[in-house]
């Protein structure tokens, strides 16, 4: 029996929002982020919200193909609700768009849960931890120096004690930053560095010596393509810091592979299908695991993992949460606390988004 739980409807709607300066990273540049949010709806007037990053595009698939799916699977059904989806885009493939929009409805469909038993996500999911560890991460490669150095050092000033910025400049280009922000959040705190797959093997192996040696760097991100795998191998065997990849993963066959090329294992919940897959993905492996962006997509899933480390407080993504939903949280003591309402706690600002809606 639904006892009125079952799924009536499942909207999309997607928002593209200006970035607040030019960025870029090592291998792209945009001015622009576009979130795609999705309202589920149960008979008995519950209401669930989830979201994802991508295209606007999503919203189609969403609409046209996952929602007749998902519609009338009882809102604690998760997993057939999950299963119903992956099936109906089996022709379309999992990896990209298809992954993101389930992700986008099953955060929807894991926060109606929890809201129709009245309990707080991540006291639903079984968490192990009631704070998660968060890392301040921007730092674009299209920033001044000046601009560079205010934004990590003010999140030091936070509390925060671990920051990321991005390279791929140019590797002495990228030493100079990194050390005018070693320079200026001091020796106390962790400093990573992203290059978004920038550099061939044979540069980055160089640049992650000199990052590690010269200031003290402990975490590069992404320092070859992602896709090369032996190559990240490599370079996780011979850098003394932490090589971390894995957030074009889309599903948990990429991440079985990945895992044994790198010292911690990153996963994006809006990207990897969601809640469902998202927790397979971290209980297959025992390396360090690190949420990837989107964090108040990720915080309530992210207490369950016991080795979690840290979840990444992405500059865009904190300012669009902010703009787009009362309960978004902020960092307290460099943690984010999961609240203990219903649900994930958001409630989505449709009339404040309203001016930035594109489909």
């Amino acid at each position: 029996m639904t006892d009125g739980h079952e799924i009536t409807s499942v909207e999309a709607a997607a928002y593209t929002v200006p970035t607040d300066g030019p960025e870029a990273d090592g291998t792209l540049s945009w001015d622009a982020t576009t979130v795609v949010v999705v309202t589920v709806r149960t008979r008995s007037g519950v209401t669930g919200i989830g979201h994802t990053y991508g295209h606007e595009c999503l919203t189609g698939l969403i609409d046209g193909l996952l929602a007749p799916r998902v519609v009338g699977i009882d809102v604690r059904e998760t997993g057939g609700a999950w299963e119903a989806m992956r099936s109906a885009i089996r022709n379309l493939g999992r990896p990209g768009i298809c992954s993101m929009a389930i992700a986008a409805v099953d955060l929807a469909v894991w926060d109606a849960k929890a809201r129709t038993l009245d309990v707080p996500l991540h006291r639903l999911l079984g968490g192990c931890r009631t704070e998660v560890p968060v890392y301040g991460s921007g730092g674009f490669t299209t920033y001044s120096r000046d601009d560079l150095v205010a934004q990590l050092a003010g999140w030091v000033e936070q509390g925060i004690p671990r920051v990321k910025m991005k390279i791929g400049i140019s590797a002495e280009d990228d030493l100079d930053r990194v050390r005018a922000v070693r320079a200026a959040i001091g020796a106390d705190t962790e400093l990573y560095v992203d290059a978004n797959g920038a550099y061939d093997q044979v540069t980055a192996l160089r640049l992650g010596r000199r990052l590690a040696e010269e200031a003290d760097v402990t975490w590069f991100e992404e320092p070859v393509s992602s896709d090369d795998l032996p190559g990240l191998g490599v370079l996780s065997r011979d850098l003394p810091l932490d090589v971390t990849a894995g957030e074009y993963g889309y599903h948990l066959e990429y991440f079985q592979a990945m895992a044994p090329c790198v010292d911690v294992l990153q996963a994006d919940i809006t990207r990897c299908a969601g809640i469902t897959e998202w927790l397979r993905v971290a209980s297959a492996t025992t390396k360090p695991f690190s949420g990837h962006t989107a964090p108040m997509a990720h915080v309530h899933a992210a207490t369950v993992p016991p080795h979690l480390r840290h979840l990444e407080y992405f500059h865009d993504h904190v300012r669009i949460e902010q703009m787009f939903f009362d309960g978004a949280l902020e960092p307290v003591h460099g943690c984010l606390i999961p609240a203990e309402t219903p649900g994930n706690g958001l409630v989505f600002k449709e009339a404040d988004a309203e001016r930035f809606r594109v489909r």
